[in-house]
């Protein structure tokens, strides 16, 4: 739909499910014994992939919208699947899968679209044949497609080159599966969903500083799991109630995990009027309601430790930044280029066509914010975040904002558009 300039912004909403928690929940359910439940679960393209991944392994999965029934068969449970293992879309479901396929005594296939096919993969298979596992590059590309597993793994203390809790992941799955302790050591922690959820499910892992260790073959057990708002997606509208007028916007049920909600420290930093109201702990993930109203913002710098910990807003992040006096600087995210698309380019490019003033660098972006933006036709290059980032942008932008797709939101928030609907002019 076309977006165009809002005079207000109003009311209550409820972003979906987390989506870093949704897939895990399937994953874990899956090769833990008994029954596992979720509410809340995004019922997006991506998690339906895990899903379907899963059912290809002959786990059974009931989904009745955003609520999943999994009924798992241990740890060794899994079937070898008759057809390739389709991903989708899904980073997440490619690289933690790989870690779970990697100790199965079967070879399976994952494969996905186009975009899968380019991102990097390479960062998984070190440390995987590091341990001692089966994966190759079908292509010899370090992409997928991937063969995966068929052999023993050993224990491993892997020194991760990057900050991804998808590496982590990958590692401490496949760990699952090793006899004896696995860790990963990261240059910066990353979100640690997987490290709280399994302890959960009765792994024996624990983190201290910047290293996260698993012993090999637990019993994992079904559990009941509440899935939080996402504040991936609440993102959106944390920023689209800071910087269009007469906004009072109040976000319900987000995950606030110190390692994921960044964009919060980021909006406080410049200037934003932000407040976490009934903070409390949903099935060990600490949750609050979100307050945003309209602010008076000004650029600063984005870089360093912080990033892991918002690497998927930064997107909506420089839209933020775009409508803010001064400069802000977004730096050690060379990470944003290997996403669904190189957000620094995608970002760069849709921000220039609305007028902003955007330099990109090799890690980042320089944006010069403070000037009108003008509505355009959005190259979203089938990534749902630039799709809705730029929905945002065009709140505040003179004329209309138009996109060559939407379906791309499908990915994460299929009812956006419609609660940016429920909200405008109210």
């Amino acid at each position: 739909m076309p977006i165009v300039k809002a005079k207000s912004l109003k009311g209550e909403i409820k972003v979906p499910g987390d989506k870093s928690i949704s897939h895990r929940g399937v994953m874990f359910g899956a090769i833990s014994e008994g029954v596992t439940e979720l509410t809340g679960f995004l019922d997006g393209a991506d998690c339906r992939s895990t899903i379907g991944c899963f059912r290809a392994m002959g786990i059974d999965v009931n989904q009745e919208h955003d609520h999943v029934v999994i009924h798992g068969k241990g740890l060794h449970g899994l079937s070898a699947p008759q057809q390739v293992l389709d991903v989708g879309n899904s980073g997440t479901t490619t690289r933690l899968i790989s870690g779970i396929l990697a100790g199965q005594s079967f070879v399976s296939t994952l494969n996905g679209d186009e975009s899968i096919q380019k991102r990097p993969m390479g960062r998984i298979i070190t440390p995987l044949t590091q341990m001692g596992a089966y994966i190759k590059s079908v292509k010899n590309n370090n992409c997928a497609p991937l063969e995966v597993g068929g052999v023993p793994l050993m224990p491993l203390r892997y020194d991760s080159p990057v900050a991804s809790a998808q590496v982590k992941s990958c590692v401490l799955l496949a760990g699952l599966y090793a006899d004896g302790v696995t860790s990963v050591t990261e240059p910066v922690v990353s979100r640690n969903h997987t490290e709280l959820m399994l302890s959960g499910f009765g792994a024996d892992i624990k983190s201290e500083g910047l290293t996260a260790t698993v012993v090999g073959g637990p019993k994992l057990v079904g559990q009941k799991i509440e899935v939080p708002g996402d504040i991936s997606s609440a993102a959106y509208f944390i920023v689209a109630g800071l910087i269009c007028p007469n906004a009072d916007l109040l976000i319900k049920n987000v995950n606030t995990n110190p390692t994921r909600a960044g964009i919060i420290k980021v909006a406080q930093n410049m200037g934003g009027n932000i407040e976490l109201v009934n903070e409390r702990i949903v099935s060990g993930e600490p949750v609050a309601d979100i307050h945003v109203t309209t602010s008076d913002l000004h650029g600063c710098e984005v870089s360093g430790d912080i990033i892991p910990t918002l690497i998927d807003e930064l997107p909506v992040i420089a839209v933020m930044a775009a409508c803010a006096s001064g400069t802000t600087v977004i730096k050690d995210a060379a990470e944003l280029k290997v996403k669904e698309s190189d957000r620094i380019a995608t970002v760069t490019e849709n921000l220039k066509n609305m007028g902003c003033d955007i330099t990109p660098t090799e890690d980042g972006m320089i944006i010069n914010g403070g000037m009108p933006l003008t509505g355009t036709l959005i190259k979203t290059y089938l990534d749902h975040r630039i799709a809705m980032s730029f929905a945002v942008a065009g709140l505040v932008a003179d004329g209309e904002t138009t996109f060559d797709n939407e379906d791309c939101c499908c990915i994460s928030y299929p009812d956006f558009f419609k609660t940016i609907g429920a909200i405008v002019n109210r």
